[in-house]
């Protein structure tokens, strides 16, 4: 029987540092918790204190350590601000998970520019900036380290008729990818999760019956995805073992979830 410290010896979390933007939504969220209670310190990053303040309480009920900071995930001078406050209160960032997100399953022909603007704004250019800001740091300190993005099964297949999402997510895979190719000389690892269908704040209003039916009618085990099933992947992705075990491939690759 393998010891009861087994996975944490494995995944050797305890102690690093993670910066969780969106973390107040309910997949970066668990994300964060997960991290957590591997003994991660987690800095819960969005704009709603009071859903952080929820999440931290659970963080913190179960024994786990972490803090919350207002940030706009789309501006580069506060996700500057937010890196220089993690690293002077916590000396050091070793995790990044850039979460932030919004849906639409506005008809193609209806999307305004706004909201094309919009979408694009915040899945992809905060993406773009969380890896140039908090890359920049895990480059320079010459660490190694873990970037996660959270991607879609929709930016890799038409699953769901919500157009500027999948693109906008489509554009994050292949950021991911540039990015892996591009820092794994310098041991930062870049992955994307890659979820199906979880019902979260930012897709419900597009989950009506008959696109419920149509997901259902495509997905083998007949259910949603739950947030905690992310978790697994995370404490993986967060960890070093990757880059131990296979540094060939460890910065290209993408954890799917086709629920």
């Amino acid at each position: 029987m393998k010891s009861p410290d087994y996975l944490a010896s494995l995944f050797n979390l305890a102690g690093k540092v993670a910066v969780v933007i969106g973390g107040t939504g309910e997949l970066c969220g668990a994300m964060a918790e997960g991290l957590a209670g591997a003994g991660v310190e987690v800095v819960i990053v969005g704009r709603s204190r009071e859903k952080a303040d929820a999440r931290l309480a659970r963080i913190t009920a179960a024994g786990g350590t972490g803090w919350f900071h207002s940030a706009e995930a789309t501006s580069k001078v506060e996700l500057e601000a937010l890196r220089e406050a993690v690293v002077n209160k916590c000396g050091r960032i070793d995790i990044v998970i850039n979460g932030a997100g919004i849906n639409s399953a506005t008809p193609f022909f209806d999307i305004t520019e706004d909201e094309f603007d919009r979408m694009v704004r915040v899945n992809l250019k905060s993406v773009f900036l969380g890896c140039q800001v908090f890359g920049k740091y895990l480059v320079d300190q010459g660490k190694g380290g873990s970037v996660i993005n959270l991607g879609s099964m929709s930016g890799l297949q038409p699953l769901s008729r919500v157009f500027t999402y999948s693109a906008t997510k489509s554009a994050v895979h292949n950021l991911s990818l540039n990015l892996a190719r591009e820092w794994a000389p310098h041991r930062v690892r870049v992955n994307v999760i890659v979820p199906g269908f979880f019902p979260a704040e930012q897709n419900r209003q597009v989950l009506t019956p008959e696109r419920v039916a149509s997901i259902m009618g495509h997905t083998p085990m007949m259910r949603f995805g739950a947030a905690r099933e992310l978790v697994g992947a995370t404490l993986l992705l967060a960890s070093d073992e990757p880059d131990r075990s296979s540094p060939a491939t460890s910065s290209s690759s993408m954890a799917g979830f086709t629920r």
